[in-house]
Formats: C-alpha cells, sequence, structure tokens
C-alpha cells in the first residue's frame, strides 16, 4: 500500500521505559495535537510513528531497537511516512542509532521534544550534519545549552546539581494528552540526578538534578485534579533532593505540604511518593508523611543493596546501619506504612556473602514491594567498568540464582503477608481501576481491578473486587479482604457482605 500524499496528519506513539519517559509521551501527544496531527492507535493507520525510548539498560536498549526497527519495516512496506526516536537511547547513542536502525527519518533528544512537530512533520532543523543519509535530529547536550536555545536568560545559572544556582526545569508538563487512566496520573517534581551511582547511566544521560519550581508542580497538580485524577504519584530520578539545585529551602518537606493542600482543596486525594534516595531522608521528610493526611503511607525508596561492601562500591553514599535505622524510624513513626525497594545483584564484586547480607536484610525487613534486577553492564560507568574485570565480574548464571532466590525469598514474605490479611478480613479503602477480564466471580457478581494505598500503579500488586454492583474507574470504595491470591488479593465491597466468606475466583476458560 503507497500513500498518495506526504503529508502527516496522524501520529501513533510508543512510549517505552519509565513513568518519566511516559509523562514525556504525553506532553509530546499534547503538542501534537495543538499543532494539528492527531494522535491515534497503531492500528488506526497512522502517518507516522514516533518511538519514545529508553536506553537505561542493554536489555531496554534491544526492546527499543526492535520497535524501532519493526516501525521502520512498515514504513519500506508503505504503511508509514515517517518514523522519529525520541528519549533516552538518542540522547545516548545519536551517533550510532542510524546504524542500529536506518531508516529513522529523525530524533529528538531529552531536552528538545518542544521540537516534536517539526520532526514530525518533516520540517529540517538547523542540525550539524552527521553525514549523508542521516536523519534529521533536534539533540542539546544538555539543559543549559536547551534553554538558551530557547532565549531564556540563564546569566548566572549552572547545571552543576545541588547548587541552589541551578537552571531547573523549565520545560514544563501542563497540559498534557493524557495516557493514563482519568482518575490517577503522575506528577514530575524534577528531572536529572546528583547522586552519581556507580552503576547508573541517568546523569549522563538526563544531566544533573534540576527541579520544577513549586508553583508550577502546585499548579499542574490542581489542573491534574480539575481533570478527575484523585492520585498523584510524584516521580523523578531522586525526589528526596527536590529544590537543593534552584536554591528552594522548603524542600520535599514543603512541597508535599503543599501538595496535600492542593488535595484538601479537590476533597481528598492520594499523594504517593516514589524514587526517594536514602541518604538524604530526613526526619522531617518522615514527619510530613505521618501528619498529612492527603501523603499516602507509602513510600518507594530503591536500596539497592545491603551490604557495606557492596554500597560503597556502588557508591550509594549510605551504610547499611544507615538504611537500617531510617527503615525503623519510617516504622515506628508512621505506622502502617508501606515500604516498596528495588535490588541489585551480581554487580561486579558482589560475594557470596555480600549476597547473604542481602538476604538477611530481606527476610529481617519484611518489605511490602521488592524489585530486583541482575547488574547488566553499561559503557561509561565505573561499575561497567569494573565488569571488564574478570576477577570482579559475576558470571551470568550466578546472577540469575541470586535473583532467583531474592525473588523467592519475596515471594514467601508476600505470600505471608496477603495470608495474614485475609485470615483477619482486613477492612481496606479501594480505588477502582476497572473491570477485570481475566476472572469471574459468578452468581450475578462481577470482578473489578483495584489498588489499596499500599499498591501503587503499574508496578505493585492489585486487589480484585467482587460486587454485586456496576462500579466505575475512580470510585473509592471500602472493601474487606477475603482471600489471598497469590501476590494480589481479593475483596469483597463492606456493605455488600451478608456472610463474612471468600468467594473463590474461577479464571476465564477453566
Amino acid at each position: 500500500m503507497v500513500r498518495r500524499t506526504d503529508s502527516v496528519d496522524r501520529v501513533a506513539f510508543v512510549s517505552l521505559g519509565c513513568p518519566k519517559n511516559l509523562v514525556d509521551s504525553e506532553k509530546m501527544l499534547a503538542l501534537l495535537q495543538e499543532g494539528g496531527v492527531k494522535p491515534v492507535n497503531e492500528g488506526d493507520r497512522p502517518d507516522a510513528i514516533v518511538v519514545n525510548t529508553c536506553g537505561f539498560l542493554e536489555a531496554s536498549k534491544e526492546e527499543s531497537l526492535d520497535v524501532i526497527r519493526d516501525a521502520v519495516e512498515r514504513k519500506k512496506r508503505g504503511e508509514l511516512k515517517r518514523v522519529v526516536v525520541a528519549g533516552c537511547l538518542v540522547q545516548r547513542h545519536r551517533a550510532r542509532l542510524f546504524d542500529w536502525a536506518p531508516g529513522i527519518d529523525a530524533m529528538i533528544g531529552v531536552f528538545d521534544r518542544d521540537h516534536i512537530v517539526e520532526a514530525v512533520r518533516g520540517t529540517a532543523p538547523a542540525r550539524e550534519g552527521v553525514g549523508e543519509g542521516a536523519p534529521r535530529y533536534w539533540i542539546a547536550a544538555n539543559a543549559l545549552q536547551a534553554a538558551k536555545d530557547r532565549g531564556l536568560d540563564t546569566v548566572g545559572l549552572t547545571v552543576n546539581g545541588a547548587d541552589g544556582k541551578g537552571v531547573g526545569y523549565f520545560e514544563g508538563d501542563a497540559n498534557r494528552f493524557r495516557l493514563t487512566p482519568r482518575h490517577w496520573a503522575y506528577l514530575r517534581a524534577s528531572e536529572g540526578c546528583n547522586q552519581r551511582c556507580a552503576f547508573c547511566t541517568i546523569p549522563s544521560i538526563r544531566g544533573k538534578m534540576r527541579s520544577k519550581p513549586m508553583d508550577e508542580i502546585v499548579r499542574e497538580a490542581g489542573r491534574l485534579m480539575d481533570d478527575g485524577a484523585f492520585e498523584l504519584n510524584v516521580i523523578g530520578q531522586d525526589t528526596t533532593s527536590w529544590g537543593m539545585d534552584i536554591g528552594d529551602d522548603r524542600g520535599l518537606v514543603g512541597l508535599l505540604e503543599s501538595l496535600d493542600g492542593v488535595a484538601r482543596e479537590h476533597g481528598g486525594g492520594w499523594i504517593r511518593l516514589m524514587y526517594a534516595y536514602p541518604s538524604t531522608f530526613t526526619d522531617a521528610m518522615i514527619d510530613a508523611m505521618a501528619r498529612l493526611p492527603n501523603v499516602l503511607k507509602y513510600i518507594d525508596m530503591p536500596l539497592q543493596h545491603a551490604s557495606d561492601r557492596m554500597l560503597e562500591l556502588m557508591r550509594r553514599r549510605t551504610s547499611a546501619a544507615h538504611t537500617q535505622e531510617l527503615l525503623a524510624k519510617l516504622r515506628a513513626r508512621v505506622p502502617g506504612i508501606a515500604l516498596r525497594t528495588t535490588f541489585i545483584v551480581g554487580h561486579p564484586g558482589e560475594t557470596e556473602a555480600d549476597f547473604e547480607a542481602l538476604m538477611d536484610f530481606v527476610r529481617e525487613n519484611r518489605f511490602d514491594m521488592v524489585g530486583c534486577f541482575k547488574y547488566s553492564p553499561e559503557d561509561g560507568t565505573p561499575s561497567g567498568t569494573m565488569h571488564d574485570d574478570a576477577s570482579l565480574r559475576v558470571p551470568p548464571e550466578e546472577a540469575a540464582r541470586r535473583e532467583e532466590a531474592l525473588m523467592l525469598l519475596q515471594q514467601e514474605i508476600a505470600f505471608e503477608r496477603n495470608e495474614a490479611m485475609a485470615a483477619e478480613k482486613r477492612k481496606l479503602q479501594l480505588l477502582i481501576d476497572g473491570p477485570d477480564t481475566e476472572n469471574e466471580a459468578g452468581k450475578g457478581k462481577r470482578v473489578w481491578l483495584a489498588r489499596a494505598t499500599f499498591q501503587a500503579p503499574q508496578v505493585d500488586s492489585v486487589t480484585r473486587v467482587i460486587a454485586k454492583r456496576e462500579l466505575s474507574p475512580g470510585e473509592l470504595v471500602d472493601g474487606v479482604v477475603t482471600e489471598a491470591m497469590e501476590y494480589d488479593l481479593v475483596a469483597r465491597l463492606e456493605d455488600e457482605m451478608t456472610r463474612r466468606v471468600s468467594l473463590p475466583l474461577a479464571r476465564r476458560g477453566h
């Protein structure tokens, strides 16, 4: 099939990677819509496809390249006119992308998403040459350059991180084309990171910490809640350090207080803190979580390891003792707090003793949610250099064994916790996400997917609600846990329970 016109009027988006990338995709889609390009699904005959890539790990790079190559093949068959690539993979590997995936028409870096309409429509940028036939691109080297290119006053400003003189996050995320359901959204507080962990490529891709100004975050939160969002998930590479780079001494405590106020003005809501960093999480932050009614008693805090030796190799700027003390404070001062974390196993230099220390740490602390990643060597990182040393390298099969062992331990902890909640008929406030298409309850009842305060969207478990009446996405209901379903829970509406019994779910097709 060959298109008769070169105009690009319809665009599909493939957003890969983390929630920060999703926010970028939502903003670019809004800009395209404002520019007269209609967003459509991939199967609805788009004229162009934009792939917003992730380049954080080798596996995510390969996933991004697979999607790009598939889009290029579709263009060769005449199904598309343009393939545009954006995001972290572009920022990190712009010189190699065209070799990896010939056929790309344009590339957009992480600081240049406001050029997406030009890239999709095929407008020629003012660009350096990168070779005959290479794709057009808009890729600023850093945020300060991007700010200067847009005519912003950058005199005296830096991109040095926590010096109080930072250029800040000037791009703005308001008025996005939302890809999340109406009742919950991501709220970006900052971009970039100052921590410089040995294994991480984020500072080299996204730059150092850039906080979004408080008034912009508050306005954006208000607009999202005006639009129907009940739950705001606060994200950034390091939310704990918010404000340090731009000299806002109110810090994360002031930000949480302001967001709590926005939720209060809208009759209540859920403010969920993601991506906190342990070394800079203060007592004042703990107390704010305890006293602010709309800030959930939930924290996502990637810890990465529990062996002092590994924490030093990873350049985590903390110790096992400090982390243990922090967790104890959180649980003592914020009763019922849910703790989510992630760990890396198989990092260069990790011994069996280091791994056993991590296992003991997980046994002792019994986290609510745990993610585990096998170490991925990344060029240009200190850990990548360590990986090149055969004496430090952990064999892939050993890393896989450690990953499996850790996740089996966490599975045991999670299953025991869920069984206990079912046995005590725990009462929960539940936010309805939508109908469950995989399970049915029978007897005039329906199953709905929902989440409790300790279940973040897309990364945590869910609660399946059995109900007689019709429910709606975004509805807040009171439920009673009646059954544990591996990592998930099953609940019934409290006002529909006439007998305190469990109704087992039947899988469709069984």
